[in-house]
């Protein structure tokens, strides 16, 4: 594991619990110090632990800020070129971009647990933090199958399902579902707190919810929102485009009917696509249409819950 702040400690922590051997290693003194006490075996020194993963074929997992993530590329081609390599990082086109570029001779599958929360570092960590969670393992053309079932292994044996779509497909979604809500949820909270003391004693339930995401550290969420600024400025402009139709509404007829409506219309359609029903299918690791029937399966909402030697066990509604 190379970084421990909230998701790699996290990671650490449940793949420790679930019976893995594991080492890990951060820049972060600190965290490094408080990990060990806790009797995990992490350090400082990333090539060192890069070395040691190369030595006994481990899986290597990036938990590092994607504007840090170059450089640890960097020493994952000097100390351990031909690794099993995924990440978690919040953006995937980029990430498999510079992979390409600078560890080509990875076996890369690039992940994403959609889990998280407003604490960071070690001492944020919960090895629970991914049981029922949607966890993202990509598949490209040229994934290498046996290498994207061992990271889905690793996400399900964390309790996590495993959900298989391309980089660019996932940076498209998580435009809409994660990296659109902490800008509107930025603004919320700037223009409440405009409001002063008065509007502070008021807030309650509806403000606390949308700006929630808004108390993440800064840094981390420019790190994925302007990563992911080619997926992310056309859905800024659609919810510019629909705050524009509401603005114009009210402005000349006082209504906001058709926002309003389409909201809880779109509110209620999510909530009836998570809690439809799921007919059990299965899917060929070895079958030549593999990695297009694993895409298929995730753009329609479905999910992998098992890997059954070459057989992927799924689920979709």
């Amino acid at each position: 594991m190379i970084g421990l702040g909230l998701i790699g400690g996290s990671l650490l922590r449940a793949a420790s619990a679930g019976g893995r051997t594991t080492w890990g290693a951060t820049e972060s003194a600190v965290d490094a110090e408080t990990a060990v006490a806790d009797g995990y075996e992490v350090g400082t020194d990333v090539a060192g632990a890069l070395r040691k993963a190369a030595e006994r074929d481990a899986i290597v997992v990036l938990a590092v800020p994607l504007t840090g993530l170059d450089e640890v590329l960097r020493l994952v081609a000097e100390q351990a070129p031909s690794c099993l390599l995924t990440d978690v990082t919040s953006v995937k086109a980029p990430v498999l971009a510079s992979v390409r570029r600078l560890a080509p001779g990875a076996r890369f599958v690039g992940g994403h647990p959609m889990a998280g929360g407003t604490s960071s570092g070690w001492a944020a960590g919960n090895p629970a933090l991914f049981t029922g969670a949607a966890w993202v393992a990509c598949v490209e053309p040229d994934t290498d199958l046996a290498a994207w079932a061992e990271v889905s292994t690793l996400a399900i044996e964390l309790g996590a399902h495993v959900v298989p779509v391309a980089a660019a497909v996932h940076d498209e979604a998580v435009a809409r579902i994660s990296h659109l809500p902490h800008l509107l949820a930025a603004v919320l909270a700037a223009t409440g707190a405009y409001g002063g003391p008065l509007a502070a004693s008021l807030a309650a339930g509806s403000f606390t919810d949308g700006t929630r995401v808004a108390g993440s550290r800064p840094e981390l969420v420019r790190a994925m929102t302007e990563g992911n600024r080619e997926a992310l400025l056309p859905v800024l402009d659609e919810a510019l485009g629909r705050l524009g139709a509401a603005r114009g509404s009210l402005a000349s007829t006082g209504g906001l009917a058709a926002t309003l409506n389409a909201g809880h219309e779109g509110a209620r359609r999510i909530a009836d696509l998570r809690g439809a029903a799921r007919a059990a299918v299965q899917v060929s690791l070895a079958a030549p249409d593999a990695r297009d029937g694993l895409c298929a399966l995730g753009e329609r909402g479905g999910r992998i819950v098992g890997i059954d030697g070459s057989t992927a066990l799924g689920e979709v509604a």
